[in-house]
């Protein structure tokens, strides 16, 4: 998706030295001076973050313990998580998902379905050298059936990443699709499966306009009716991701500030790990589906140091 934009670029004039002198200043004395803190770390870059990180530790102290002690709350989790390098926390992420009663499959599907073949293998060293725990195994043990089958799938990392459209395998394979599903009675999911974990993308929307022409069936549609519960969400996101992966992160804010209660973890996930990759088009998206801009969503949802550091980010 060629015209992704971000809304956080490296500090062109970056100074270390005066940002870990006004990040020690901002937590000294009586108080602390959160707004300095935004103004810091929510215009650098994660490697800029990273470099800030490492010199503070030189000459003070672990800056993630100084501002564990100083900040609270969901503006203390968001800029914990600007200060991780972004495969990091990613897999904590992951593993918070599976940690405890339950599994949140939305942000295992939220995190795998976007991501890239390189980004599935940084995952998999990256969460065994933090964890200490084998992800696959963890994501076998805590999924069941066809929604395991399709993590699974997707954490093999084989999607193809070509540009290329296929028109004979987008019709195999719609007609695959059809057969599976709606074709006849049940539905055979190893194939939907199959095709949404591995084909790129430009070749899945083919397929879906082939599909929607022997079916008569908009493919969203024909999974609402097919599969219900998690692997339903799993295909639509799989679906929606192949289709606009920017308007698909955007309608997963406007769904944590939906109803009563805000996902705040979701706003935060989405919105530190986007912006430096394409944050200013999930902006976009969400004006043009929604009809009010993110920031003022944001605005109406969110409080205090917590809204102030995603506005920022937001730019």
């Amino acid at each position: 998706m060629g015209n992704c934009q971000p809304t956080v670029f490296p500090a062109e004039d970056f100074d270390v030295v005066a940002d870990i002198k006004a990040i020690r200043k901002a937590c000294k004395g009586l108080g602390t001076d959160e707004q300095a803190i935004i103004d810091v770390l929510a215009n650098r870059s994660w490697a800029q973050r990273q470099e800030i990180k490492h010199a503070y530790f030189e000459k003070y102290d672990d800056l993630v313990d100084v501002l564990k002690k100083e900040l609270s709350g969901n503006f203390e989790k968001a800029i914990l998580a600007m200060l991780d390098p972004p495969v990091v926390y990613a897999v904590k992420e992951l593993r918070k998902a599976m940690k405890g009663p339950g599994t949140d499959e939305d942000v295992l599907v939220e995190i795998l379905c976007t991501a890239t073949n390189a980004d599935i293998a940084m995952f998999k060293e990256t969460y065994f050298q933090v964890h200490e725990r084998d992800l696959e195994a963890d994501i076998e043990g805590d999924t069941s059936g066809d929604v395991r089958n399709l993590l699974t799938l997707l954490l093999q990392g084989n999607r193809d990443e070509s540009y290329l459209v296929d028109e004979d395998l987008a019709e195999q394979d719609a007609t695959a699709l059809f057969e599976a599903g709606e074709g006849r009675f049940g539905t055979d999911e190893s194939t939907f499966s199959y095709i949404l974990a591995t084909r790129n993308y430009l070749q899945l929307q083919a397929t879906f306009k082939i599909y929607e022409q022997l079916s008569g069936t908009e493919i969203l549609d024909a999974i609402d009716n097919e599969t219900t519960g998690t692997l339903k969400r799993c295909y639509t996101a799989l679906v929606r991701v192949a289709k606009n992966p920017q308007l698909f992160f955007a309608r997963r804010l406007h769904d944590a500030m939906k109803g009563v209660g805000t996902d705040e973890d979701t706003l935060t996930r989405i919105i530190v790990c986007r912006s430096e990759f394409d944050l200013e088009t999930i902006k976009d998206m969400y004006l043009e589906k929604y009809d009010v801009s993110l920031k003022d969503a944001l605005r109406d949802e969110c409080g205090g140091d917590f809204k102030r550091l995603l506005l920022a980010i937001c730019h």
